[in-house]
């Protein structure tokens, strides 16, 4: 598929930016707050000013039921794509602080979405072989074992909570060969992208979340 076509799928799949349009603008602002804080803090941020705990606990439950955020059993935010507090292959490094990225377009996204430099800890979904990479405003600076690795994509249909499920298959491997014998498996829902086009859609997917709707 080229960049567009992955786009339009993942959108049908899992439309963020559409759930976030159709919140009430203070929820939208207040989505848009806990991902800089994941960014600037590598926490989510848990309170909102001027408001009680039953107006917390609404809006947060109005994110969840959009999928925007997830929660634990007590409420609190543990998780807000791109990131995770939920342990994942995929580590991330940001302003300094360590958090989890839910899948390997999620760890592409978030230098992109915030100008920032992020180092990404992970390993080939196939080998173990583990995978560095290293961008400043999502321009690739570094990357072990080598730029040719490639991104997995296996298709599948979102139920509830996509971070539990498609997330899960959005994977690194190692290079071109590794990414054909882990697509032949299943060749019909299973794609290869590589590296620099993987990261071209996750800024494109991602990116207009920290962008308030002129609509």
């Amino acid at each position: 598929m080229n960049t567009l076509d992955i786009l339009h799928h993942l959108n049908d799949l899992l439309p963020l930016k559409a759930r976030q349009n159709a919140l009430a603008k203070e929820d939208a602002a207040l989505h848009r707050s806990i991902l800089r804080s994941f960014a600037e803090r590598g926490k989510p941020r848990q309170r909102i000013e001027k408001g009680g705990r039953a107006e917390i606990a609404a809006a947060l439950q109005r994110l969840r039921n959009s999928d925007l955020v997830v929660l634990d059993g007590q409420g609190d935010i543990i998780g807000a794509y791109p990131f995770t507090l939920e342990e994942t292959p995929h580590r991330l490094t940001v302003n300094g602080h360590r958090v989890h990225a839910m899948c390997a377009l999620d760890a592409l996204a978030v230098s992109p979405m915030f100008d920032c430099e992020v180092r990404i800890d992970s390993s080939c979904a196939l080998s173990g072989e583990p995978i560095h990479i290293q961008q400043r405003d999502g321009v690739l600076l570094h990357v072990e074992p080598s730029e040719n690795l490639q991104l997995g994509i296996h298709w599948q249909s979102v139920a509830t909570c996509a971070a539990h499920s498609l997330c899960r298959e959005m994977v690194f491997l190692k290079d071109p060969d590794t990414a054909m014998a882990w697509q032949q498996a299943e060749p019909e829902t299973r794609e290869r992208v590589e590296l620099r086009q993987a990261i071209r859609v996750a800024a494109r997917f991602f990116t207009p979340l920290m962008q308030e709707s002129t609509a």
